[in-house]
């Protein structure tokens, strides 16, 4: 229990943080730099989300083949093959990347994004894999101050250039390249047991290649798809209305996800724990888990209230993206689910099959959604709106699948959090003032009335867990 204990510090340290780093460039970079060079970072950003998917699940198989092991165990030699014959493999595809931008692209802001992208390729998915070796055998604290070091040293960059003068977006991709890369070496020195090594040390592994991209790439393209439900939104968003509408939007967006970081501060350490539990404890743990989360994250919307005011009196040149944060803000309670419960869930059980046709079936969905709001009626608002009905849709699809899996029954639980994330939209953007507020805090109060009983037991169960 200790461990746990010290290791979801160590995380929650890393990922407050990032918090503290990533409000602070929400709400001072766009103030600087501009509309439009903010819509290019933001750019730059959405594309660069999508490099993972250059790997081809191979760093994806390694996390579940090897998950739960401890990391003295590990064949280090086959580790350092598998090493640097990936980072050969992301090399060669970051020059045809490199390539395809000057041949293919006219815009010269966009071509200096696109060779930024490559890369950021090499670094994130080198060190992607070093994290993940991290992660899956549970070394959370050194995964933690690698992520620490990322931030600080991102953050630390920006402050400098901004100071000096260099209020533009090139060099907020620079300071983010920068990151990333000394990161990359912080991780190579914590896996300095598996990076340097003797050359004659190197094997030509293809069998174990094949074995990691195959385990991997069901949870990697399910991963992708899960991204691109969003990103598919957002792409037609950037096709249909210029750069700075996308800035605007993503900014919405941005603001939104800053709860997740400390969620998924929880879902990077319960992997390697589930994966060594007794298989009959998981649904008992799971519904533990799950009302603890849900009352935190539905009582966490109440923070909308003020921080609305808050940017709409600091970033007024964003008031009118600002007033879509009532549709996006509840994106946290799916996604909190959806990071921290249900995707760790799918891999400690391995359902990563069950994981990609979800996501397949979402995307789907997402794509004939966004023709219609996008291109058929044109109608940002209800692009917007799309964002959070993806998100719930395959949160919900996603529970009540792996409700059956464990043999467990949520139903009146997921029309419960439903009808108070609609109470929370209805309110939170029509009314548009501090009444709403009330409205919502009656409605919270009424489903913590109806969920009351759950909430003590767990309560209890927590209290037992933690002097076990």
């Amino acid at each position: 229990m200790s461990v746990f204990i010290k290791n979801f510090s160590y995380t929650l340290t890393s990922n407050f943080v990032s918090f503290i780093v990533s409000t602070l460039l929400i709400l001072v970079v766009p103030k600087l730099i501009g509309v439009q060079a903010y819509g290019y970072w933001q750019y730059y950003l959405f594309y660069s989300s999508y490099v993972g998917f250059f790997h081809f699940g191979w760093i994806d198989g390694i996390y579940l083949r090897y998950g739960g092991a401890k990391y003295k165990d590990l064949n280090k030699e086959l580790f350092f093959s598998q090493f640097y014959m990936l980072f050969f493999s992301q090399l060669l595809i970051s020059i045809i990347i490199s390539i395809f931008s000057i041949v293919f692209i006219r815009d010269g802001d966009k071509i200096f994004i696109f060779q930024m992208i490559a890369l950021c390729l090499i670094s994130m998915n080198l060190r992607y894999m070093l994290l993940y070796i991290l992660q899956s055998t549970n070394r959370i604290k050194e995964n933690a101050r690698i992520t620490l070091i990322d931030r600080l040293l991102y953050c630390l960059i920006i402050v400098i250039f901004l100071s000096v003068g260099f209020r533009d977006y090139k060099s907020m991709i620079v300071a983010d390249l920068i990151g990333k890369l000394i990161s990359l070496f912080f991780s190579m020195y914590y896996c300095k047991e598996i990076v340097f090594r003797k050359i004659s040390t190197f094997h030509l592994e293809l069998k174990e290649t094949y074995l990691n991209i195959s385990v991997g790439i069901k949870l990697m393209i399910a991963t992708i798809a899960s991204t691109l439900i969003l990103g598919v939104v957002r792409f037609g968003i950037e096709r249909s209305w210029d750069v700075s509408t996308f800035g605007k939007v993503s900014l919405t967006l941005s603001i939104s996800n800053l709860l997740m970081l400390f969620i998924n501060a929880l879902g990077i350490i319960m992997y390697p724990v589930l994966k060594r539990t007794d298989q009959k404890k998981l649904p008992h743990i799971y519904k533990m888990m799950r009302t603890f989360l849900t009352v935190f994250l539905l009582g966490l919307l109440l923070l909308y209230y003020p921080f609305r005011s808050v940017l709409n009196y600091w970033l007024p040149q964003y008031t009118d993206s600002l007033m879509y944060m009532a549709f996006v803000f509840p994106m946290c309670v799916y996604e909190g689910k959806m990071s921290l419960l249900i995707n760790t869930y799918f891999k400690a059980l391995r359902e990563e099959k069950l994981m990609l046709i979800i996501n397949l079936i979402s995307l789907i969905v997402s794509i004939i959604i966004t023709i219609f709001t996008t291109v058929v009626f044109r109608n940002l608002d209800l692009a917007v709106v799309s964002i959070v009905l993806l998100v719930a849709f395959k949160c919900i699809l996603s529970e009540i699948l792996l409700s059956r899996r464990l043999n467990i029954s949520i139903g009146k639980d997921i029309i419960l959090e439903l009808f108070l994330t609609i109470v929370f939209i209805v309110t939170g953007y029509f009314l548009n003032s501090w009444s709403s507020i009330m409205l919502y805090i009656i409605a919270f109060i009424m489903y913590l009335i109806v969920k009351r009983k759950d909430i003590i037991s767990t309560a209890e169960n927590v209290k037992f867990f933690l002097k076990t």
